[in-house]
């Protein structure tokens, strides 16, 4: 969430950067709703002063035995003029609320202006592409004869979905496990486990509701919860409502998850595969950190996750999303995307996002300045490091053989006792 001062004392300037992610912001409408807080705040104070005085009058004329019926009046009539007062305060207050926990982040300075994801800008590549003698197949024609069923989780639940058999589950499976190995002991992670079902505090807290409800998938139940579209919601709100001491930061946390997105929006894109599922695994990354070090922390997120596919050996390239690219809490983000032979183009695999104090805002997240004494807003930033389902398909396109065979990374063969072919 943007600072309401900053939207009261630069609305101008906000509409104008917020332009830039293909938004309008309707200043008059805004500026509108401000007058008139402002007009039923001072009102507010008027009424309350003058309801002060007159109790205060009922008290002296009664003390001097004089008859109190008409102040008594006037002082039941400022009540009821106060609490409708106050209602339109909570009105109009409400309604502004609910435009700006709709706004997105501002775009940091170093992000590129565009207007589309063409205009988003190489960073870097990594690795090789390999060429083929026989032309790749995708892992979908790979997965027929290697334990990967879409017919058998269309029967199960619908499309979008996939059943993994035998030695491809347990390839899925060690990929998290390597995942998480990498994480923890060479990159410094706390590894946490986190219930995959939250409420709406939550989701409002790192930026999915109220603006993304229609992605979520939500439970039927009184309580009122949602499948986590994202280990980052439960993760990142570990910290809500809560005052971190600076020696603390920066915390950096690593969770293994599935993820349950009901793709709104996305009908036609995809549809063939692993590519988008509504329910995939993913490992995630997540530093909460002090507001100097926010961009540090997200060169080094993204070099974590880079490590995982250079490990892999799987060829990549990190590309800077421009303004109209970016996601809806993001101040920054650099997207991984791995080389699939089959469509002879890269395809993210991992979003790294600084979303500076926006998140922290929503979920009143703070650390306690130690010159000041004073708690300040904390910074959060999270990334992938990596979707599983991706990773695993990239595996087997990038690794296949002329005899549709898919050979194993060489950093996954002790998770799987040595296995080095899959056939």
């Amino acid at each position: 969430m943007l600072d309401p001062k900053l939207l009261r004392q630069n609305l101008s300037d906000v509409a104008e950067r917020l332009k830039d992610r293909g938004m309008n912001l309707d200043v008059a409408q805004i500026h509108l709703l401000e007058e008139q807080r402002k007009k039923l705040q001072s009102r507010l104070q008027e009424l309350q002063n003058e309801k002060n005085v007159h109790a205060k009058s009922v008290g002296i004329a009664k003390a001097k035995g004089e008859n109190v019926d008409s102040l008594l009046q006037q002082v039941k009539d400022l009540g009821e003029t106060l609490k409708s007062t106050e209602e339109q305060f909570a009105a109009i207050q409400t309604e502004l609320d609910n435009i700006i926990v709709q706004i997105p982040n501002l775009p940091h300075s170093s992000v590129p202006k565009g207007k589309s994801e063409d205009d988003n800008k190489l960073i870097r590549t990594w690795g090789e592409i390999k060429k083929y003698s026989f032309t790749p197949k995708d892992h979908v024609d790979l997965g027929e004869k290697l334990g990967m069923d879409f017919t058998a989780a269309a029967k199960l639940s619908g499309a979008r979905f996939v059943v993994l058999h035998g030695t491809l589950a347990r390839i899925h499976r060690a990929i998290a496990q390597f995942m998480l190995d990498m994480h923890i002991k060479e990159h410094g992670y706390q590894e946490v486990s986190v219930p995959y079902l939250v409420n709406s505090d939550t989701l409002f807290g790192t930026g999915q509701l109220p603006k993304m409800k229609e992605d979520l998938f939500a439970t039927t139940s009184e309580q009122g919860l949602y499948l986590i579209p994202t280990s980052e919601s439960p993760v990142t709100n570990l910290v809500r409502d809560e005052i971190i001491e600076a020696d603390q930061l920066p915390l950096k946390y690593t969770c293994y998850s599935p993820c349950f997105r009901s793709e709104a929006g996305s009908y036609g894109k995809d549809t063939r595969g692993m590519i988008r599922q509504h329910q995939f695994e993913k490992v995630e990354l997540v530093h909460i950190v002090h507001p100097d070090k926010s961009y540090e922390a997200l060169e080094q997120l993204t070099q974590h996750a880079e490590v995982i596919l250079q490990r892999l050996e799987l060829p990549y390239r990190v590309m800077a999303l421009c303004t109209a690219d970016l996601g809806f809490a993001a101040a920054k983000t650099y997207d991984l995307e791995v080389w699939l032979p089959s469509q002879n183009r890269y395809r993210e695999i991992s979003s790294c996002s600084n979303t500076e104090a926006f998140q922290a805002r929503r979920m009143k997240a703070r650390f306690r300045d130690p010159v000041t004494g004073k708690p300040e807003l904390l910074h959060t930033l999270n990334g992938s490091g990596l979707a599983i389902g991706r990773t695993l398909v990239a595996i087997m396109e990038n690794y296949q053989d002329e005899q549709g065979r898919v050979h194993i990374p060489k950093v996954l063969q002790p998770y799987l006792d040595g296995l080095m072919i899959l056939e």
